[in-house]
């Protein structure tokens, strides 16, 4: 059973266009290691530039599986020199009733 994700990457100042970069890239990785599903994701950005992502995992065990695998690791290192991984509760959009954001996919 797949298991959806809300993924939120803060960039690091003057990190943005990297991060966007590297945005583009984290499904196709994903998908090539089949941890994903087909489902479309969405890409947005909150007001203070905060990146959410929302995607659907192959199961659980493929959440865990990412955790171990050296594809998806070296891509999530890179990340951590753009960003700051953070949780939802963290963007003031996730506090209102109806959350809006800016698409970006």
């Amino acid at each position: 059973m797949g298991r959806i994700v809300f993924a939120v990457y803060r960039p690091h100042a003057g990190k943005e266009t990297e991060l966007l970069d590297l945005v583009r890239e984290h499904m196709p990785v994903l998908k090539s290691q089949r941890l994903i599903t087909d489902r479309k994701p969405m890409v947005m950005r909150a007001n203070d530039n905060s990146i959410v992502e929302i995607f659907e995992w192959q199961s659980s065990q493929a959440i865990s599986d990412a955790h171990s695998n050296p594809v998806v690791q070296e891509l999530w290192d890179r990340f951590s020199q753009v960003c700051a991984f953070e949780t939802p509760s963290n963007v003031d959009e996730f506090h209102n009733i109806f959350s809006e954001f800016e698409p970006i996919n």
